[in-house]
């Protein structure tokens, strides 16, 4: 099964993309994040033939996630547990059947942040906080859970080509850096990081300043595995190339291959 995530920043605006993009890659689940749709206006006609079931769980003009899956979805999840009064459109989850039984999959577009010392820095590190219990929770079923997304956290320095632009970042301080340790730390597998233990592999690369150019990228949109998830583990790639096409997401696809 492969699955990947893309925070595609507009599904209507990138949809000749990601049509493209599932055509040449052809993943059996994609996580998109920042879909900035609400589900009624969803291009979901355009995805018509494509093999995918759609499940969304948008907001009007910004936020957003969905799961598009080859095999229809069970168990389905919207919205991050403990706290009913978040309306923002962050996380959805489904259980995918494969040969092997189910793989639980989440689609996470973790809160931004900025700035730091603001409402958003603390609403951040709060919905980290419920992003850990759930996972914890959800590590109980000893099965395979793949928590994927756009995480907007640079865990180390070398994730970032130059990680000193990045100091006075939400993305990368020590608060943010060490939530998502601790999530990690539940026995979750970084994929792209366990296949690519080198420097230089990053995930995002801004609009401005010539970053694509110049690979000044940053390295943000994570794949967690739990051990169950990690004993399929058969490889994870960055499609790179993506972010050379005609009105991209500033964000690439992600991807990991489990087999078994």
């Amino acid at each position: 099964m492969k699955i990947a995530t893309w925070n595609i920043n507009g599904v209507r605006a990138r949809i000749e993309n990601l049509k493209a993009w599932l055509e040449a890659a052809s993943p059996d689940v994609v996580c998109l994040q920042e879909i900035k749709s609400p589900n009624d206006a969803f291009p979901a006609e355009a995805l018509e033939g494509s093999g995918y079931n759609l499940t969304i769980h948008g907001q009007k003009g910004f936020n957003g996630v969905a799961i598009l899956s080859k095999r229809p979805p069970e168990d389905v999840l919207t919205g991050l547990p403990g706290d009913d009064g978040d309306e923002q459109a962050r996380y959805v989850e489904a259980a995918i059947p494969s040969d092997g039984g189910i793989v639980r999959v989440a689609s996470i577009y973790l809160p931004n942040g900025n700035p730091i010392g603001t409402e958003k820095f603390s609403y951040k590190l709060a919905w980290m906080d419920r992003l850990i219990a759930h996972a914890r929770d959800r590590m109980l079923l000893e099965e395979p859970l793949v928590l994927t997304g756009d995480y907007n956290v640079i865990p180390e320095p070398q994730d970032a080509r130059y990680p000193e632009n990045w100091v006075d970042d939400a993305l990368f301080q020590p608060e943010s850096r060490s939530k998502f340790r601790e999530l990690k730390s539940l026995g979750l597998t970084d994929a792209l990081r366990a296949c690519h233990p080198e420097a230089g592999v990053y995930t995002f690369w801004d609009y401005q300043g010539g970053a694509w150019q110049k690979n000044n990228g940053i390295r943000i949109d994570h794949i967690l595995l739990s051990p169950q998830a990690t004993d399929l583990l058969g490889g994870a790639g960055v499609d790179k190339d993506v972010r050379a096409w005609e009105k991209p997401s500033d964000h690439v696809p992600v991807w990991v291959d489990l087999q078994g």
